[in-house]
């Protein structure tokens, strides 16, 4: 076929799209021959036009075809003919501005729609050419000036759509999606409402309603959008959306289920796998979370974020074999990755190789170090993880010259990292009993980041801590702005408070933060809070209902079940529940040095001294300069009749005390140890006068 036929046979075919713009032909009249010469200054002959347009058309098909950029050429030069044949043809010049932009011409895309805007500023097609070409422009730009002016410029096109073409909600839906990212919150609501009143029961819009009010915080309303469609109603995706909707509220059980549905309903949609698989692992479900990663990575064995995901659950759990098995498999897949070698970083630091996770995490320090220092803002915060790890890790091997000297470099970063840095720093040298220069350090920080709460509280902590407490009080008080931003400020008056042992006041500043506190996670905290609070002073029922309470909801709690066990076993009540709850704690967290003196002292209390005093040696390696711990391993020394081993650790026990801040010290705790380090020197030294 000749292609002036096959011309024809697509301009018949094309015929609709544009044929109420030719002139009706009386019966007989002869049509313009194909090929003649255009003369500008003649009437327009629109049949004539018609057949370069389809020739341009074939031309553009042949791109697609062959991928030859002649033929692009050749589909201009035939539009620009039949422009020549027809000048006022908006449709013609609305198609060549498509062209333009379909082969990446879109400065030329731009000027033509422009061009046809201001002969009719109605025109829908060329409206609709611009904000597509706006939205994809905004795509590929960072966040910036630019693109905030490319944004400008797509609702400026899309607000003229909707003004065009008022009854078509999918023009709606964009317009508000714009006006989300512009900020116009308002705007962006009566956007996505318009599109439900057009289309009532539209997915798109309850859900693009809902992630809206979420925005604004509003999660209560976001839910209450997404309850309001009828279960019979509720797609996969709908579901997915309300899992994300209760997983940013913290409601990880709503969550769960939400999930679920999504994935009975959709199996194949791994983001509601992955949600769920999440909000498992935040529910304290770590076996039930680890099976649904296993499912992602049989789903998508390329899937590096749920081996990560596995190797993290199995970390935490001590299933270290298994989680090294998992992140040597992500590497394979992304041999020059950041994270993986980070986490690995972290499972050699839980199997107490200090030496292996320091070398690691140097080697990733030295492979993102800029000798210019002139880092995009993705690789600071990298370098800031890592050097606040590292500098956690010589920390807690009681390095502290090691720990400031790298705290020191997530410092000179600047911005944002200043406060991590300070406050990791002050924690430093809280770790070293170095009291005084903590809160030289503290004030420092506080002067020079005078609205950065976080540092005020710390300083506050500090100034509690050697006996100033108004002057603590006020500075944290100073903070109350009658919002719910109040709420933090409460939780650090009720800490202050209870270090000041002033526990009516610690109290109602808990009452007054529950107020405030709307997440199960919150309220949980508050409990916890409550709970140590009532265990300090005595008052053990009221502080195992805390405890309970927060089992209820979250049984995988380990700081809860260490405190709860520890509670009971301390006391020498129900040993057998005691050790279950804290063995559990230990199995969540294997290298904890607090856990690990529980387990020992529930262990010497129970009678079984070589396990106790097992478990006090390995919380002593993690924990070195904890006095409690020392006094536990001299009671275990002292039971099995190594009085002079006991001897040595109540000394210690009591010189760590002596370091200690005041309000971490129990003045009849330290009079006891005194007590059974006197009796055992007026012991040991009858021993001496006899072996003389």
């Amino acid at each position: 076929m000749k292609l002036q036929a096959v011309a024809l046979f697509f301009a018949t075919a094309l015929w609709p799209a544009w044929s109420q713009d030719l002139p009706e032909r009386h019966a007989g009249e002869a049509s313009a021959p194909a090929a003649a010469a255009p003369q500008p200054a003649r009437a327009p002959d629109r049949a004539a036009a018609y057949y370069h347009y389809g020739m341009a058309h074939i031309y553009e098909e042949l791109v697609t075809v062959y991928g030859r950029s002649e033929f692009i050429n050749k589909a201009i030069e035939e539009f620009k003919l039949a422009l020549e044949y027809d000048p006022g043809s908006e449709f013609l010049n609305a198609e060549l501005a498509g062209l333009y932009a379909r082969t990446g011409r879109i400065r030329d895309a731009v000027l033509e729609a422009q061009e046809i805007l201001k002969r009719d500023p109605d025109n829908l097609e060329a409206h609709k050419l611009l904000s597509r070409i706006y939205l994809r422009s905004l795509g590929d730009l960072q966040s910036g000036v630019q693109s905030q002016e490319v944004l400008r410029l797509a609702t400026e096109q899309l607000e003229a759509v909707v003004r065009l073409e008022p009854r078509d909600a999918d023009n709606h839906l964009l317009l508000g999606r714009l006006y989300m990212l512009g900020k116009e919150l308002l705007k962006a609501e009566s956007a996505f409402q318009k599109a439900l009143e057009l289309e009532p029961g539209s997915e798109d819009a309850v859900t693009n309603l809902a992630y809206l009010y979420s925005e604004e915080g509003d999660m209560q309303r976001a839910i209450r959008t997404l309850e309001g469609v009828p279960e019979a109603a509720r797609s996969a995706k709908l579901y997915s959306a309300m899992g994300f909707t209760y997983e940013r509220e913290g409601d990880h059980k709503n969550a769960i289920r939400a999930y679920q549905r999504a994935v009975e309903l959709d199996r194949d949609n791994l983001d509601s796998l992955r949600g769920l698989a999440q909000n498992l692992y935040s529910d304290g479900q770590s076996e039930a979370a680890l099976e649904q990663y296993r499912n992602l990575a049989e789903a998508d064995p390329r899937d590096v974020q749920a081996l990560l995901r596995m190797a993290e659950i199995q970390r935490r759990s001590g299933k270290f074999d298994q989680a090294l098995e998992n992140l040597k498999h992500a590497a394979e897949l992304v041999p020059d990755s950041l994270e993986i070698p980070y986490n690995l970083a972290l499972v050699e630091e839980a199997r107490g190789n200090f030496t292996e996770a320091e070398g690691i995490l140097r080697g990733l320090l030295e492979k993102t170090l800029k000798a210019d220092g002139n880092y995009t803002a993705g690789e600071r915060n990298n370098r800031a993880i890592f050097l606040e790890r590292l500098g956690s890790l010589y920390r807690d091997q009681q390095k502290t010259k090691q720990a400031l000297e790298v705290l020191a470099e997530l410092l000179a970063l600047g911005d944002d990292y200043a406060s991590r840095a300070y406050q990791q720093i002050i924690e430093t040298h809280r770790s070293a009993r170095d009291w005084k220069e903590a809160t030289r350090v503290a004030q420092e920080a506080a002067d020079k980041l005078p609205e950065d709460r976080s540092l005020q509280f710390q300083l506050a902590g500090q100034l509690a801590d050697q006996g100033e407490g108004e002057a603590a009080l006020a500075r944290v008080q100073a903070f109350l702005k009658g919002g719910p931003e109040d709420r933090e400020v409460y939780i650090t008056l009720a800490q202050v408070n209870s270090r000041l042992k002033r526990w009516k006041e610690a109290e109602e500043a808990v009452a007054q933060a529950e107020k405030l506190s709307t997440k199960p996670a919150e309220k949980q905290f508050l409990y916890f809070l409550l709970g140590s609070m009532y265990e300090r002073q005595k008052k053990f029922d009221r502080a195992e209902a805390m405890f309970q309470r927060i089992l209820q909801s979250d049984s995988e709690s380990a700081t809860t079940l260490n405190y709860l066990g520890y509670m009971l076993a301390d006391r020498g009540v129900r040993l057998e529940e005691a050790l279950g709850y804290i063995k559990k704690a230990v199995e969540l967290d294997p290298q904890n040095g607090a856990y690990l003196d529980s387990l020992g002292w529930v262990y010497y209390k129970m009678g079984n001294h070589a396990q106790a005093e097992e478990y006090l040696g390995k919380a002593l390696e993690r924990e070195p300069n904890d006095p409690t711990i020392h006094d536990h391993l001299g009671d275990v020394y002292a039971r099995t009749g190594r009085l002079k081993l006991a001897a040595a650790q109540w000394e210690r026990a009591l010189a760590e005390w002596n370091r200690s801040a005041p309000p971490d010290v129990d003045a009849v705790e330290v009079a006891k140890v005194q007590k059974k380090l006197d009796n055992a020197k007026v012991r040991l030294a009858r021993q001496g006068a006899v072996q003389k």
